[in-house]
């Protein structure tokens, strides 16, 4: 048997190499899903629903990896099934030109929304398994890896399979792009398999625990951890869905630049993880989150006004950078405020709070948008919203009330 020592960096190397080639997979669906959809003929509000409506389904079946994770001692174990499961979102897009053609933007939707439900729980089961895998010392680390591995990934992939769109002919570019992914997300799938955690004999029951996902969410702390991570992904994701659709029809953007975007914003996104643990250590957390959070309303307002597609280039790499500080920075900033007990009930409440977010935020670019604003300015609106976000992180909910409080009945 090995020392924990060596298990532990055997683990930190699984869980660096399934982000890895995770990242060499996502780009298939996080970049290109949504081109593919308005090749298909998808509206904005189409677009909308394949942003928003799988973390609708997320929402709901994070609820429920406290029952699976109770069926299993092993939270490697409770991952594997579901992490398979939800990697179907990988594969499913690729029966779309089988499909009606009326019918194909929709089934283009349920091929997210249907892996959704085992990825919910896959989501919770992960983020715990993390935190078993490693020391908590060790977190802050293996997040930075993690995340340096992901975007270089994402950004290579992402160039990669842009060129393969524009060489090959459509649909069967698109096709053989989504199996491929598929199989890359299989690999990172044998990665979590082999990572070990020492077995729990009896995972949080409720009648002992004595917290509940419910009672996670009652606790102050924990309060303010949902408040900054739902407000970061409600603003970031509210005009996100609408971007590809900006650059497509607004600035003529094609696949192969789509890749080049892809690739600016996730190589300064590798370069940002190498330099966040320093600059936690300097000016905190929070103020981490809140500094890049206006870095990413900066992005997408350069590439609201941007005039061409070349400019929108350096807004990817501030978006890149900036979103890769707040990702870490939420994390990181979880770990630190929540015990390492009752895990399973606070992660739940921390994918919950993210997963409420990003179904809210989608619709609130849709509802601009139909309400005739312009993409341009539904970009801009969604920039002051990240703006106002970067400040609020700042202060906690419950301190903003107090001090409405204290300004409405101190006397004059």
């Amino acid at each position: 048997m090995r020392a924990p020592q060596t298990q532990e960096r055997a683990n930190f190397h699984h869980l660096v190499a399934d982000i890895a080639w995770f990242g060499l997979a996502l780009p298939a669906t996080t970049r290109f899903l949504s081109v593919y959809a308005i090749r298909m003929g998808a509206d904005a509000n189409q677009l909308t629903w394949l942003a928003s409506l799988p973390s609708l389904i997320l929402l709901f079946s994070a609820s429920l990896s406290a029952y699976w994770m109770r069926r299993f001692t092993n939270s490697v174990d409770a991952t594997t099934l579901p992490g398979l499961g939800f990697r179907l979102q990988f594969l499913l897009p690729a029966l779309t030109p089988f499909m009606p053609t009326a019918f194909q933007p929709t089934w283009l939707i349920l091929s997210l929304v249907i892996p959704a439900v085992p990825q919910g729980i896959a989501s919770v089961a992960f983020l715990v398994m993390f935190r078993e895998a490693v020391d908590e010392k060790t977190v802050p680390s293996l997040l930075s890896r993690r995340m340096m591995a992901l975007n270089i990934a994402v950004a290579l992939s992402g160039l990669a399979l842009g060129l393969w769109l524009e060489k090959v002919p459509f649909p069967f570019n698109y096709q053989a792009m989504f199996v491929v992914a598929f199989i890359m997300a299989l690999i990172s799938l044998y990665h979590v398999m082999r990572v070990r955690v020492q077995p729990v004999v009896e995972r949080e029951p409720q009648q002992n625990s004595g917290l509940s996902t419910l009672g996670a969410w009652r606790t102050s702390a924990f309060q303010s951890v949902a408040f900054i991570t739902g407000l970061t992904h409600l603003t970031f994701f509210s005009v996100t869905a609408l971007i590809p659709l900006h650059l497509v029809k607004n600035l003529n953007a094609t696949e192969s630049f789509m890749g080049l975007f892809a690739l600016a914003e996730l190589g300064a996104g590798a370069l940002a993880a190498m330099f966040t643990r320093q600059i936690v250590e300097h000016i905190g957390n929070r103020a981490m989150i809140a500094v890049a959070m206006v870095g990413t309303a900066v992005s997408v307002l350069l590439i609201a006004v941007a005039s061409n597609l070349y400019v929108t280039l350096v807004a990817s790499a501030l978006t890149g950078a900036s979103w890769t500080a707040v990702g870490i920075g939420l994390f990181a900033y979880f770990s630190e405020m929540t015990p390492n007990e009752n895990k399973t009930s606070y992660t739940t409440a921390y994918t919950q709070a993210i997963f409420i977010a990003m179904f809210i935020g989608p619709i609130i670019g849709k509802t601009l948008n139909n309400l005739g604003a312009s993409l341009v300015m539904v970009l801009i609106i969604g920039a002051g919203l990240r703006l106002v976000a970067g400040i609020l992180t700042q202060i906690h909910l419950r301190e903003w009330v107090a001090w409405a409080r204290q300004a409405v009945w101190s006397p004059r």
